[in-house]
């Protein structure tokens, strides 16, 4: 079994919104040193397989296909071995 941390986030050039109401609550909050802020998502999948490969394949595609808007966003994954529970 793995736990796969998958990390999306919007493309350089892709306006943020959120990144934006963020930063603008930052200075408001006097953290005025905060330059640029990106939002993005985490997600954390159980994948039950005993084949690494096979794990990063599935978890690729699950990503390609619904986790991750590939015309607007990038996404990376960490795979590594997880205890059942």
């Amino acid at each position: 079994m793995y736990l796969a941390k998958v990390y999306i986030t919007l493309k350089p050039t892709v306006n943020d919104p959120q990144g934006l109401t963020i930063k603008g609550a930052l200075h408001t909050l006097g953290f005025t040193s905060v330059q640029d802020v990106r939002a993005g998502k985490y997600i954390e999948l159980k994948i039950n397989e005993t084949e690494t490969a096979k794990a990063e394949r599935e978890v690729n595609e699950m990503c390609r296909k619904l986790l991750a808007n590939p015309v607007i966003e990038n996404f990376r994954f960490e795979l590594q071995p997880a205890q059942s529970d």
